[in-house]
């Protein structure tokens, strides 16, 4: 960008940022508590509470199952997080973690009518986050992990989804690379490759980073994986690596570089300004190009198609093609807790992906996702997680 960029871009967040805090503070809050019933009278709290609440706690005592019928155990996910990696502000703690927390109860919410409770954790270490995650577990119908950094996030997941008989989901890991992967599927048309067949440099060994190159390796096992982070190429020679980083190790050597060089696909979830024109013009003709760091990405899709590159997507709502992690979870936690699903396995993210790649009926290298305002999108998702 050049001075005057740069200077536009300040006062358009400036204005952003003024904005945003006049309305949280209107507000003070995203969220509130609602009563469903009528409470009218006497006879209505008799059955609401006392003494007529005490038999429903009777039959829920004599069949535990039954808790989904009559309490909210069906429609309630726990949004939990302890503040260690919020968006790209990184370690802001859990009160600052809060408006995101609420925010992301407001899309469930609105995009799946699914009643969602911020709960933010002032413990770091694995063992009291699965210890305080199961101690509230009995209030929740699902949890979704938000904003916990790697890799602690993995084994949280891990060891909450092997304990717990509900529905456990790391947003931040499986929502972007659902979201990616059904991107990929459409960018794959529109430039006339088998993602089976491809290079893809992915920068970021993060929990995004990791998740992504899962969810591509269980759909395309013959897709050739890069993994790049701060330090250069994840290669088997490297004695720094996490167990996470070591599965998607290779023996190639050197810097993003090297890595790039005839890749057919560059996936960033890393920071600003790494890709340039430069890079580009070493990988492989008509390369995809999913820029995601926010808010500024790896490349501006103005720079990219100017460098040649055939499809380009951020993590921006201002531009084509965004990334989106609102496009998948609602609607997965809607046929979690509908179907009575306890597991949301490897399976259940491929379709969400395909279904949601689908959704786009004729790609374009301007549309391989489709906007998170799209009709349906809950639904057609929800229905395969089965």
């Amino acid at each position: 960008m050049d001075g005057r960029d740069i200077k536009e871009r300040s006062i358009i967040l400036s204005d952003l940022r003024q904005r945003a805090l006049d309305l949280h503070k209107k507000y003070k809050g995203k969220l509130a508590t609602s009563i469903k019933p009528p409470v009218n009278g006497a006879d209505d709290l008799s059955l609401l509470y006392s003494p007529g609440v005490g038999e429903v706690s009777k039959e829920i005592a004599q069949n535990l199952e039954s808790a989904k019928l009559y309490t909210g155990l069906s429609n309630t996910v726990a949004v939990i997080s302890d503040g260690s990696a919020v968006l790209g502000l990184g370690n802001i703690g859990p009160v600052a973690g809060l408006p995101v927390m609420e925010g992301k109860a407001l899309l469930f919410k609105h995009f799946a009518d699914i009643d969602s409770v911020p709960v933010v954790l002032d413990v770091h270490t694995a063992d009291e986050i699965v210890a305080t995650c199961k101690a509230i577990a009995p209030s929740f119908g699902a949890i979704n992990l938000e904003d916990i950094k790697a890799p602690l996030c993995f084994e949280v997941e891990e060891r909450l989804k092997e304990d717990l008989d509900i529905p456990v989901f790391h947003d931040d890991q499986h929502g972007t690379a659902i979201v990616v992967l059904a991107g990929l599927i459409n960018s794959m048309k529109v430039v006339g490759k088998e993602l089976n067949s491809t290079k893809i440099t992915l920068v970021g060994a993060g929990a995004a980073g990791i998740a992504i190159a899962k969810i591509i390796k269980k759909y395309a096992s013959g897709a050739e994986i890069v993994l790049v982070d701060s330090k250069g190429i994840v290669s088997k020679d490297r004695q720094d690596l996490n167990k996470y980083k070591q599965g998607f190790a290779v023996t190639a050597k050197g810097n993003l570089q090297d890595a790039v060089k005839d890749s057919d696909i560059f996936i960033g979830v890393s920071k600003p300004g790494l890709l340039t024109a430069e890079l580009i013009a070493t990988m492989n003709s008509s390369p995809v190009v999913f820029a995601l760091a926010n808010p500024d990405p790896e490349v501006l899709p103005e720079a990219a198609k100017k460098a040649g590159v055939a499809v380009i997507a951020t993590g921006r709502s201002d531009l084509p093609n965004q990334v989106n992690n609102a496009l998948v979870f609602p609607g997965i936690f809607r046929g979690a807790l509908d179907n009575g699903v306890s597991k949301i396995t490897d399976g259940h993210k491929i379709k969400a992906a395909k279904v949601l790649a689908a959704v786009v009926a004729s790609p374009s290298a301007d549309e391989i996702v489709p906007s998170i305002f799209t009709e349906g999108i809950v639904e057609t998702i929800s229905k395969e997680i089965v």
